[in-house]
């Protein structure tokens, strides 16, 4: 095995100090001069009609610069790839806490004031809050001009409030279900989560005008996608993408949820109206009830198997509910789900997927998106499949998992399928196969779950220079979400160049700085990024033994770069001294487009122990084990930090986390009612890394890791509840209460 300087080393974030000394910049901590403070007016009713808005009395309150309504902003819509949400609702809203309008002062006191004293008349009507009613005869046609949008009818629309559909698969499913010897089906339900980063969305707009007096919008926003958001931003706005700049700033967290623009069309409205910038900041009642949550899902599952337990056969009927727009999907198409049958040998199979509106909070993505609902219903779906059966659902797993040659349900065949060497290990690891140790009116469960993710691809840009005094510097165009990439992409530098990580400076570029990047997501960084500087400093290292074989007579394949130093044979000197013998700077600026990989992916398996109180129904999730694919691991804190973080949203999810909707309404709108896991929650974490016979596509030969351990854990708690029990929860989360009166029978099977 390679031994590196810098790659594999337990190194932590290059950020840190500047963080938690707070004098790192976030958008909300960016002050200009003469800066008011934005705030948003939020319709009160899920659906209704706006009859009338009067603005007078809070145009005249002290210290308002600009209150502003659909009149007053462009009649364009905007959105991510699908433009279906009015930068201010006009004639109607379509959820309790959609902008109806909004207002500029000097503080944020003076600004709710002015909110108070807008008088809007609704006209309520009656919506549809469920994602299966949507889809009857009957429900509201919640966006009837739905033809007309941007991105819409990007596929089949079966209903009037279907958004899109899409399906894959292979063989002839039908046919295997008619071979089958047994056929089971079960529907699942899942909740929408809140990514529950610390920092909430913010922005600062300037509406300034160029030397040609033309507007220009200056913006701090804290968005994974600065180039995306830009583009949205200049639709928006009417101007053209020269137009808009996306400064750099921190982002306090993302977990998915900051890929768009939220507030910033508003705030140029604004800033153009008061001529003055301004800052709008969402505080967390807004972040529950207009943010951007995961979706909520139902979800049907139907698996056709012989009565060896040998699958034939299986499908997914996915629908997941966008909420009111889906403005703030990254795709018009519907791409969730596609993963969901799991990396079984099963000759015949077919999803599909759909997302559909209704009266609720408008979702976007959350980690792993579409990943964690399907595969919770279809992870739990094998275990209630396996029981039926009479097997133990750990050998029934085993006995249908892909392997060398095989093929998934949808036809991926991998080089390298991992997924029988994960339940091996985790089956070792987890002491599933022990007996298990019940104490009086407590009941212990083991639970299994198995999935599969790949590693992102797409284009970044980097550059790498070194200065005349040997100085390293990288410009990237992309924003740390909090993964420590700034430091990943530092280690590769230094790797390949023979210097320290942390004497290495990096600097952000802004939208106009280069063409287009794009942008964090989708377990991506490392190998867009990473490829990116690793390219960039490669050259920058070739230019420079170019120079010094020249000036010295080195032989270029003989030097090397250690510690600071350029080695050759017997001879040294300081990356200074060399930089010098050169005269100037080197720069090398690198695009790297990722290619989209089909024949690789990365394999996760859960196992979760939990002891359940037969009395109280209190779930003691004692331990999960999680065990990885993985190639080389670049930097072994960060890659354990990514685990431990998504499994812990997993934790969230299946045992707690929930936005609560009564009549469309959310009942836990702050976080002292929305629960999230803390430390005390954690449970005994017993990672495993289970080496790969491949190299991955990141520099070094790594893997994807950042979205990989959170679409698991719920399926492998629910099933680890299910053994201690034998009841089977379809719907998560799974609290006390649901155990409770489920083992007291208060509730039926299909609650």
């Amino acid at each position: 095995m390679t031994t590196y300087s810098q790659i594999g080393q337990h190194i932590g974030r290059v950020e840190g100090p500047d963080k938690v000394t707070g004098t790192t910049i976030y958008p909300a901590d960016v002050k200009l001069p003469g800066m008011l403070v934005g705030k948003c007016l939020r319709s009160p009713f899920p659906y209704a009609r706006i009859v009338s808005i009067d603005t007078s009395a809070a145009r005249e309150a002290p210290g308002v610069h600009a209150v502003l309504t659909a009149e007053d902003v462009p009649d364009t819509l905007v959105g991510r790839a699908l433009r279906d949400l009015p930068q201010l609702a006009r004639g109607v809203v379509r959820f309790a806490g959609e902008k109806v309008a909004v207002v500029a002062a000097d503080s944020i006191e003076q600004a709710e004031e002015a909110l108070s004293l807008i008088d809007v008349e609704y006209e309520e009507m009656d919506g549809v809050f469920d994602v299966i009613e949507a889809r009857t005869s009957d429900a509201p046609v919640l966006h009837p001009d739905f033809d007309s949008y941007q991105g819409g009818k990007q596929s089949e629309r079966l209903c009037a409030n279907d958004i899109g559909h899409s399906s894959w698969s292979k063989g002839d499913v039908e046919a295997g279900f008619a071979a089958a010897d047994q056929i089971f089906e079960h529907t699942f339900q899942s909740q929408r989560q809140h990514q529950g980063y610390i920092e909430p969305h913010a922005c600062v707009v300037a509406c300034e005008t160029n030397a040609q007096g033309e507007p220009h919008a200056r913006v701090w926003i804290n968005s994974k996608a600065p180039f995306q958001v830009r583009t949205q931003l200049a639709v928006g706005l009417g101007l053209p993408e020269s137009a808009v700049t996306i400064e750099a700033s921190a982002i306090g967290g993302d977990f998915g949820g900051k890929g768009g623009f939220m507030d910033a069309h508003v705030a140029y409205w604004l800033s153009k109206a008061s001529n003055r910038p301004v800052r709008m900041t969402m505080d967390y009642t807004e972040e529950l009830i207009a943010g951007n949550p995961r979706h909520g899902a139902v979800m049907t599952f139907k698996t056709g198997v012989m009565n060896d337990g040998t699958m034939v056969a299986r499908s997914a009927h996915l629908i997941y509910d966008s909420g009111a727009y889906g403005a703030f999907r990254p795709q018009p198409a519907v791409t969730y789900g596609q993963r969901c049958l799991g990396p079984y040998a099963v000759e015949h199979g077919r999803i599909d997927s759909r997302v559909v509106y209704t009266n609720l909070v408008p979702c976007g993505s959350m980690r792993s998106p579409g990943d964690p609902q399907s595969v919770f219903a279809s992870e739990a779906h094998i275990d209630l499949v396996a029981r039926e059966l009479g097997m133990d659902p750990y050998e029934f797993r085993m006995k249908n998992v892909v392997r060398k040659g095989g093929e998934s349900p949808i036809g991926r065949k991998w080089r390298n399928p991992m997924s029988a060497k994960l339940l091996e290990a985790a089956a070792r690891e987890s002491g599933y196969q022990q007996p298990r140790q019940h104490k009086p009116g407590k009941k212990v469960g083991f639970g299994f779950s198995l999935c599969e993710r790949g590693t992102g691809g797409g284009p970044c840009t980097a550059r790498v220079t070194i200065s005349e005094d040997g100085k390293l510097l990288i410009n990237i165009s992309l924003r740390d979400t909090g993964s420590g990439f700034y430091t990943m992409l530092r280690q590769v530098v230094g790797e390949v160049l023979g210097v320290n990580y942390d004497d290495i400076d990096l600097e952000t570029w802004s939208t106009d700085d280069i063409p287009t990047d794009g942008g964090v997501g989708g377990a991506r960084v490392t190998n867009t990024a990473g490829n990116a500087t690793f390219e960039a400093s490669t050259q920058v290292k070739e230019q420079l033994n170019a120079v010094l074989a020249a000036r010295f007579g080195w032989q270029a394949e003989d030097i090397v770069y250690r510690e600071g130093q350029v080695l050759h044979g017997n001879e040294a000197m300081t990356l200074h001294e060399a930089m010098q013998a050169h005269g100037e700077p080197i720069s090398i600026e690198h695009t790297h487009n990722a290619p989209v990989i089909t024949d690789d992916t990365v394999f996760t398996v859960q196992v979760a122990e939990v002891e359940v109180d037969e009395e109280t129904g209190e779930i003691d999730l004692r331990r999960v084990t999680s065990v990885h694919d993985v190639a080389t691991v670049l930097n072994p804190i960060a890659h354990q930090g990514q685990i431990e973080g998504a499994l812990m949203q997993g934790v969230g999810y299946a045992l707690m986390e929930e936005i609560v909707y009564e009549d469309g309404y959310v009942m836990n709108a702050h976080l002292g009612e929305y629960k999230l896991p803390t430390m005390g929650d954690l449970p005994e974490l017993n990672t495993v890394l289970v080496r790969s016979e491949h190299d991955g596509p990141t520099p070094f030969g790594g893997k994807g890791i950042g979205e990989h351990a959170i679409s698991g854990v719920a399926p492998a708690v629910v099933n680890a509840i299910l053994d201690a029990t034998g009841e089977s929860f379809r719907s998560i989360p799974v609290t006390a209460e649901k155990v409770y009166n489920r083992l007291h029978g208060r509730e039926s099977v299909s609650d």
